[in-house]
């Protein structure tokens, strides 16, 4: 049987220095360096490995999602730092680009410099 006391998930970028300048001076992130890549301690207690992949090929998904409280304040902290937000088709955005509707919590999708789909959303 597979154990999931230590499972964590990952993806990859392809400048590794980037990525933690990014991960820890932008979103806030505790970020480690590790001989294979970077860890994204997150504050919930999990973990999210970072790897460095020369034929990167970014992910045109989300993969990881922040929780928030405001969504609206985080949006406009991240477009402080120079964050641009990511339009949909088919999503309702606003002007700061938060979808907002009866299916789902509030949320906004931005992306990383390797060009990885991140998301801010409302706690539940």
């Amino acid at each position: 049987m597979v154990s999931t006391t230590n499972a964590f998930s990952s993806f990859s970028v392809n400048d590794l220095d980037a990525a933690r300048a990014f991960y820890a001076d932008v979103v806030g992130v505790e970020v480690d360096q590790t001989p294979m890549g970077l860890d994204l301690r997150l504050g919930s207690g999990g973990h999210v490995f970072v790897y460095p992949r020369k034929n990167h090929v970014a992910a045109s998904f989300t993969v990881l999602n922040f929780g928030v409280d405001d969504v609206e304040a985080a949006v406009d902290e991240l477009v402080a730092k120079g964050v641009e937000f990511e339009r949909y088709v088919g999503f309702d955005q606003d002007d700061k680009g938060i979808a907002r509707g009866p299916e789902g919590p509030a949320i906004a999708w931005f992306k990383d410099p390797a060009r990885n789909v991140l998301a801010i959303l409302s706690n539940p």
